[in-house]
């Protein structure tokens, strides 16, 4: 199967450069169409493909250096099955140097390029020759270069992260993001001690290894399971959702008590407000779209939250008939998604500059529409899965300075273990001259959380809870 699953990897490929399609969702379209295969080569072509995406610009660089062809200036077909061909190389170890460098002149000449294959062959025989030394810029002279190519990071991010944070901080997080990232579990509330030890008890005997997840007691990891969440046992009964740990700790900080009305203003695919409905009286959870709804109400359903209603509603259009109703306003809004890139590898290859300041209105709008429906007294809490000052502290000053809210202090409300790992962050920020707070009085500063890989057990995630004034 291994040489069909390279070919369905270098079709995925070659789809992304044409289509631009989100490799999260080609991935999972592809190991559901062909969900009949045996665990292990579905296990293959989802490492091949997204280690490929991943280490994209690093694989580019020794291409560039070993070949007289640039890279940009190859066939697609070409360019593609040389950057998962050296990908192979590099971090397979289980697969032969000779195994990746004849299946590439096979797929070579198969797909019409058999003039290639010399061209081919060459390139992945140098590379083998030299994996002990591959070139790299140099770390003094080229110190972004470097971190670019060592974490196949788009240079002007690598900038952004070494301005704001410092370069070992940068690193750190450039790091942390490269690691792997397990899909985290959270069981529902109403799961008995004794039927969660049942459960994960089944699921070892099914192949899965389930771990305890970071910083909540009914967080877990699956780091290995055949299938994907939805064939582990109790995953269909409603005992298990699919929802990270920072979803978690942002419904955590609401402070959300029994008889609340909740709006989770942007809620697909509904983890957090069927979290909240486990603490609440009643949740409203609405999305822009029909599609997100669906997902909304699918996860709904299956976990048996019968206090969550579910609505399609464009959240940057303020809903007169809301205004003053919420006990807790959950405002997750859309992102430039650069906390995730551990789950959705190409990001970093589609976001921009122009397309962040794009979504810091959006942001601002949805924001200046959903404000209102907090009651005096009521709570925000503000959250996105980025690593960006400009959509996170600068919102922070909006919503105090702007809105008529009041900054809420985090700790005590969160497990200390983040605080402990953030006075670390900020040890190492001062060090290199950077304010940890970023232009926050003290106050703002307290009623926020960045949670940056390298650092804490999660994804890049930001939350800040507020209280809003005239209680």
């Amino acid at each position: 199967m291994a040489e069909n699953g390279r070919e369905l990897v270098l079709d995925m490929l070659l789809e992304m450069e044409r289509e631009k399609e989100y490799s999260h969702k080609l991935v999972r379209a592809v190991l559901d169409k062909y969900d009949y295969l045996d665990p292990r080569d579905k296990a293959f072509i989802k490492r091949l493909s997204e280690g490929t995406l991943e280490r994209r610009l690093e694989l580019d660089y020794y291409l560039d250096s070993f070949s007289k062809l640039p890279v940009k200036e190859m066939r697609p077909l070409i360019r593609c099955l040389l950057r998962m061909s050296v990908y192979q190389l590099l971090y397979m170890d289980a697969v032969p140097d000779s195994a990746v460098c004849d299946e590439a002149c096979r797929l070579a000449a198969k797909r019409g390029f058999r003039s290639l294959k010399g061209f081919v062959n060459g390139i992945l025989r140098t590379v083998a020759r030299n994996k002990d030394s591959l070139p790299m810029p140099d770390r003094r002279e080229q110190p972004v270069r470097y971190l670019s190519v060592k974490y196949s990071m788009p240079e002007w991010l690598v900038e952004l992260w070494t301005e704001e944070y410092g370069r070992d901080v940068a690193t750190a997080i450039l790091g942390g993001l490269m690691e792997v990232h397990p899909v985290s579990l959270r069981f529902a509330a109403c799961t008995a001690e004794a039927e969660k030890t049942e459960l994960l008890c089944r699921m070892e005997e099914q192949g899965a290894r389930v771990t305890a997840g970071p910083y909540l007691p009914n967080l877990y990891l699956l780091e290995h399971g055949a299938g994907g969440p939805h064939v582990l046992p109790g995953f269909q009964e409603g005992r298990l959702i699919v929802q990270d740990v920072s979803s978690a700790l942002a419904v955590e900080a609401a402070g959300i008590r029994k008889g609340d009305f909740v709006i989770d203003v942007c809620g697909a695919p509904g983890g957090k407000s069927i979290h909240a409905a486990e603490k609440a009286g009643r949740v409203l959870s609405r999305d822009i779209s029909e599609e997100k709804v669906s997902l909304i109400r699918e996860n709904v359903s299956r976990m048996g939250a019968g206090n969550v209603c579910c609505e399609v509603h464009d959240a940057a259009c303020r809903d007169e008939e809301l205004k003053d109703r919420a006990d807790v306003v959950l405002l997750d809004v859309p992102c430039s998604g650069l906390g995730v890139m551990g789950k959705k590898r190409d990001i970093k290859y589609h976001v921009t500059k122009e397309g962040m300041h794009e979504l810091m209105g959006l942001q601002r709008r949805i924001v200046n529409a959903s404000a209102g429906y907090v009651k005096p007294g009521g709570t925000l809490v503000y959250s996105t899965c980025t690593i960006h000052s400009g959509e996170n502290e600068a919102m922070v000053r909006h919503i105090t300075q702007d809105l008529g809210f009041e900054p809420v202090p985090l700790e005590g409300i969160l497990p200390e273990r983040l605080f402990a790992e953030r006075r670390r962050l900020e040890e190492d920020m001062r060090s290199a001259g950077r304010d940890p707070a970023r232009g926050l009085s003290e106050r703002e500063y307290g009623a926020c959380l960045q949670l940056l890989p390298g650092y804490m057990e999660a994804d890049g995630f930001f939350l800040a809870r507020f209280r809003r004034k005239g209680a």
